[in-house]
C-alpha cells in the first residue's frame, strides 16, 4: 500500500492538484493543462483511490478542496518547490562558468546599478568571437528576476535563483547550503502628493489619523510562502499595486499614501512632487542582505563554485557597489 501511494504522488499528480485549485474547476483546469475534463476527473479519482481519501467536494459543481485535499495541496507545493531546487542545483553543477546564472533582486534595489553590473559582466567576453588568444569570457546566460518582499528570498530557496540581492532581515533562518551577508540599511520616508489631505497636517501624524486615508501597498511577489505585509494598519483602506514604480506613480497621483524608500523618492521630494511627513511611529529603516547558494564542503569529486557567481560575489564585496545598489536610483552620484 505504501508503494502504491508513493507511485500515485507523482510530480504530474501534484501539479494537477495545483492547477485545479487555482482554476477553481475541473473544466477550467483541463483547458489550462490541454486535457479533456473526463481525463482530469479520472486522474483525480485514481489519486483519491490510491490515497483512500476524498480530495475534492464535488457536490457544488465546483472543485472545492476537502481538508485532506488542502493538506495535500500545501505539502505538494512544498515538494514541487524542493524538487525544482534539486533540479536547478544539479543543472548548475559545472567545472567553470555556469551555463546560466539567475540573479533575483528586490525592487528597492537600484536598477541602474544592476544593469551596470550586467554590462561589466558581459564585458568579460572577448569583443570578437573569432579572436585567438586572450582570456575566454564567461559565455554564461544571465537572467534577472525583479521581485518584491518575500519573493526575492523565495526565488533563492526554491532554486529559481542562484543569487538574491535585497533580502530582508525578517526572512526565515537560511537553510543549509545558503550563505547570507549584509548589504546595508535603507531609509524609508512617509510621502504624499502636495494636494493630499495629509500634506497639510500639522505635527506628527498618529495612527488614528492615518487610518482615515487610503494606503498604497506593493503586493508581495512570493507565490509559495506566506506573503508579507508591511506598514499597514488593521482596517485601513489599501490600494495594492504590482511594482514599486507603480506605488510611486500612485502616490504622485494622490491615489493614496505610504512609505517609500528614500533614495527612490528623493528626486520627487527634491522637485516638490512628493512631500515628506513625520509620523508618530518611528520610520522603518530595514536592513537588507544578499544571499546565495554556497559551494558544498570541499570535495575533490565535486566541482568548485561557479565562476559567474564568484564574479558577482566579488563585486558585492565592494562597499561602493553595495551602497550604489541601495542609493543610486537616478543618474546622479550617490550623496556623501
Amino acid at each position: 500500500m505504501l508503494i502504491e501511494r508513493r507511485n500515485a504522488l507523482t510530480p504530474e499528480a501534484l501539479a494537477m492538484m495545483d492547477a485545479i485549485a487555482k482554476a477553481g474547476s475541473f473544466a477550467a483546469a483541463a483547458r489550462e493543462l490541454g486535457k479533456v475534463p473526463s481525463a482530469l476527473t479520472y486522474s483525480v479519482r485514481q489519486l483519491e483511490d490510491a490515497l483512500d481519501v476524498l480530495l475534492f467536494d464535488r457536490r457544488s459543481g465546483q472543485a472545492v478542496l476537502t481538508a485532506a485535499g488542502e493538506e495535500l495541496l500545501r505539502e505538494g507545493r512544498r515538494l514541487l518547490a524542493e524538487m525544482d531546487a534539486v533540479a536547478n542545483r544539479v543543472r548548475r553543477v559545472s567545472c567553470g562558468w555556469e551555463t546560466q546564472l539567475t540573479v533575483a533582486y528586490d525592487q528597492v534595489i537600484s536598477r541602474i546599478t544592476m544593469f551596470e553590473l550586467c554590462e561589466a559582466f558581459f564585458a568579460l567576453r572577448p569583443s570578437g568571437e573569432g579572436e585567438k588568444g586572450g582570456e575566454q569570457g564567461p559565455g554564461t546566460r544571465l537572467r534577472l528576476k525583479s521581485e518584491v518582499l518575500g519573493g526575492t528570498w523565495e526565488a533563492l530557496v526554491s532554486g529559481e535563483a542562484d543569487l538574491a540581492i535585497g533580502v530582508g532581515a525578517r526572512m526565515p533562518t537560511p537553510p543549509p547550503g545558503v550563505d547570507v551577508k549584509p548589504l546595508g540599511e535603507i531609509e524609508f520616508v512617509f510621502a504624499v502628493a502636495p494636494h493630499h489631505p495629509l500634506a497639510a497636517y500639522d505635527g506628527p501624524i498618529p495612527d488614528e489619523e492615518l487610518l482615515r486615508h487610503r494606503a498604497v501597498a506593493v503586493a508581495d511577489s512570493a507565490r509559495r510562502h506566506e506573503p508579507l505585509t508591511l506598514h499597514l494598519l488593521p482596517g485601513q483602506d489599501v490600494f495594492t499595486v504590482a511594482t514599486v514604480q507603480a506605488k510611486v506613480e500612485a502616490q504622485l497621483r494622490c491615489l493614496g499614501c505610504g512609505y517609500l524608500a528614500e533614495p527612490i523618492a528623493r528626486e520627487h521630494i527634491r522637485t516638490g512632487r512628493l512631500v515628506v511627513k513625520t509620523m508618530q511611529r518611528d520610520s522603518p529603516r530595514p536592513r537588507l542582505n544578499y544571499a546565495w547558494r554556497s559551494a558544498a564542503a570541499p570535495d575533490p569529486r565535486k566541482p568548485p563554485q561557479g565562476l559567474a557567481l564568484g564574479w558577482w560575489l566579488q563585486q558585492l564585496e565592494s562597499e561602493t557597489t553595495r551602497r550604489a545598489l541601495l542609493e543610486r536610483h537616478t543618474g546622479l552620484p550617490t550623496p556623501d
